[in-house]
């Protein structure tokens, strides 16, 4: 018996790409015989991370395939019709109306995905849900199953990797650090946390810099919107990084002094974890996953209101006794996220499945 974890698209730095491989990495280490299947993977990521999907014909029907599901793709149907036992782990969908305006294809991806998502729903024998906001989702679009809600598995001593040395001393400059990690894209409303910022700098912090970590080529219009915002605005010190290494983005969140979430739609939102992991402080708009991500943890905002987001942000940077209380809840948080934590609890269900 294998166990194929498949994915549509093996991207670099992807979240969802990243758990694929971390399941199948634990399931490799507790003895079970685990592939990776994907139809694309980025070259970064080495040509013999994966199998293709060209060709599935070495699938049996005693094998197990965990299906990473989050957006539409000609995949989907192709894992519904499998002749072996499966499972969905869903890692939500975008809803298409962030992208209006934007770009085309993309909508029409999130509007297949929900689809192919619902047609998907008799299909397998079980599914995990990042989140309970995801598992929620699965029983809406009719999901009959039993459903787990099972964290993304972050392997966290990756973190511990060294940083580029160039990037941190360039932003151990002096000024104040505010980072939010994300795609550059509609959903993640990027132009909250630049109004916010520039409320920050212009009344309480002039000598703060905005760093947007995060690919921005994925929807050109948004970015060029973006960056028209910050010139209108004469916002000073907005640094959007690109697409970077990972030594990169170690450098900017050990130099990052505080984690600003203003996005709209996340099905769980790893970088919370990310920030926390790096004690630095959150202050995350409470929309989707994220008051559930954080757990009563950081500082969640009921809306997008520049205005309280600046006076909270300048709040936590400047009393001490209020930041030290929002770290020391974060650090008991993550441990809820421990990676011994999530893998034990997919190799107890796993087990359940295969009879181990």
């Amino acid at each position: 018996m294998k166990i194929i974890n498949m994915i549509p698209i093996l991207a670099f730095g992807d979240a969802v790409g990243n758990d694929a491989l971390a399941v199948h990495k634990c399931l490799k280490e507790a003895g079970y015989d685990s592939i990776v299947a994907a139809d694309y993977v980025d070259e970064r990521l080495g040509a013999d991370i994966a199998v293709s999907t060209d060709d599935l014909s070495f699938i049996k029907p005693e094998d197990i395939v965990i299906y990473h599901l989050s957006t539409g793709n000609k995949l989907n149907a192709r894992f519904g019709a499998l002749p072996c036992r499966k499972i969905v782990k869903y890692h939500n969908i975008t809803p298409p109306d962030f992208f209006f305006g934007y770009e085309k294809e993309t909508v029409k991806a999130c509007i297949a995905g929900y689809k192919e998502a619902a047609g998907l729903s008799d299909k397998p024998e079980f599914a995990f849900a990042d989140s309970a906001y995801n598992k929620s989702e699965l029983i809406r679009l009719g999901y009959g199953c039993e459903i787990e809600v099972l964290p993304i598995l972050i392997p966290f001593e990756d973190y511990e990797k060294e940083p580029d040395r160039e990037v941190l001393e360039r932003m151990n400059d002096g000024l104040t650090n505010i980072i939010f990690t994300g795609r550059v894209v509609p959903n993640k409303k990027q132009e909250d946390v630049i109004a916010a910022f520039d409320i920050y700098q212009k009344y309480y912090n002039p000598e703060s810099r905005l760093i947007l970590v995060g690919n921005p080529h994925l929807i050109p219009a948004y970015y060029a919107s973006l960056k028209e915002y910050v010139k209108a605005l004469g916002t000073e010190n907005v640094v959007f990084t690109g697409h970077i290494t990972f030594s990169a983005i170690l450098a900017y969140y050990r130099s990052a002094d505080l984690f600003l979430c203003m996005s709209d739609h996340e099905g769980f939102c790893v970088p919370l974890l990310e920030a926390m992991f790096f004690d630095v402080p959150v202050v995350a708009k409470n929309t989707s996953a994220v008051g559930e991500t954080l757990g009563g943890s950081g500082i969640l905002l009921p809306d997008s209101e520049p205005g309280m987001a600046a006076g909270v942000m300048n709040r936590i940077l400047t009393d001490e006794a209020l930041r030290k209380k929002v770290l020391d809840n974060q650090r008991e948080r993550l441990k809820d996220f421990e990676n011994g934590r999530i893998k034990k609890q997919l190799l107890k269900r796993i087990g359940s499945l295969t009879g181990r």
